[in-house]
């Protein structure tokens, strides 16, 4: 659909929309990520570019190609790539990229919009799950869900999002987190249980009620001996056991992590129309 779009936008004489990527360092989880968004870029339609850097960069060194790419005025939107190195303040970088080409929606302005309902770029992941809940048309308003996971990129705007007077969303919501008592039996109690917490198999079948729809966001890469690769990625929830009770399970790979890629190409066709921020 997006590919379809940006055809006809640059067939009528429209701008190519421009995402660019910023990559340091060599971590293998996000040399995956940003490759798969440069081919994700390929496949929309839309011009790309990715900038690396050695994991010893200084801040000050990406805080300037932070701003070269906030005066640049072919980068629509553009992405620094999490986490950072320890000596690089994360919230620092975040805050000095111009919040009109912030397509991963992690600036406070974006994010700020988002928790009043104003229009903004909302983060790939909460943004590709509520993606997941229209298409299938799974209900959500007055339903029971869970998010486990209070982080910034994922649980504490998923909570959000469910909350709002929307559809998907109307939720009544509950975060759990490592230090949550009860958390089991809030599972149980769950219509939707979405899980961001990062512990391998975390959630199993006791913890899930029949019917309910299950959102798994955790990726965990563990050593093994037996892929090419060297690692291989363990979800949050134990799928084989867990979806047998479930109304809905999203796989890992190829459920919310698709879902991301493309909530990211649809935050910066926003930004290559100029839907969102006008100037």
């Amino acid at each position: 659909e997006i590919a379809e779009e940006v055809k006809e936008i640059v067939g009528a004489g429209g701008k190519q929309p421009h995402l660019a990527a910023v990559l340091v360092g060599h971590d293998g989880g996000s040399e995956t990520y940003v490759k798969n968004k440069v081919i994700a870029c390929e496949q929309c339609g839309f011009k790309s570019t990715l900038i690396r850097y050695d994991d010893d960069v200084t801040e000050e060194e990406l805080l300037l190609c932070v701003d070269r790419l906030n005066k640049d005025s072919d980068v629509d939107g553009f992405i620094v790539q999490l986490p950072l190195p320890k000596h690089i303040d994360e919230q620092k970088i975040i805050m000095a990229i111009d919040y009109r080409k912030d397509v991963d929606g992690f600036h406070p302005i974006n994010v700020g919009r988002m928790a009043i309902g104003l229009p903004c770029y909302i983060s790939a992941t909460p943004n590709g799950i509520l993606e997941l809940f229209r298409r299938y048309h799974i209900e959500t308003s007055g339903k029971k869900c869970v998010v486990l996971g209070r982080s910034n990129i994922v649980g504490k705007p998923m909570a959000i999002l469910m909350m709002q007077k929307t559809y998907p969303g109307d939720a009544t919501v509950t975060v759990c987190h490592s230090h949550s008592h009860n958390l089991v039996q809030e599972c149980q109690a769950a219509d939707i249980i979405i899980s961001a917490i990062g512990q391998p198999h975390f959630i199993t079948a006791n913890m899930v009620k029949e019917g309910a729809v299950v959102i798994d966001v955790g990726t965990t890469r563990v050593p093994a001996t037996d892929t090419k690769s060297g690692y291989k990625l363990l979800s949050d929830v134990k799928f084989d056991e867990v979806a047998p009770k479930c109304a809905y399970i999203s796989p890992v790979p190829g459920g919310v992590g698709l879902m991301t890629r493309v909530a990211l190409m649809k935050n910066t066709l926003l930004a290559g129309k100029k839907a969102i921020y006008k100037d």
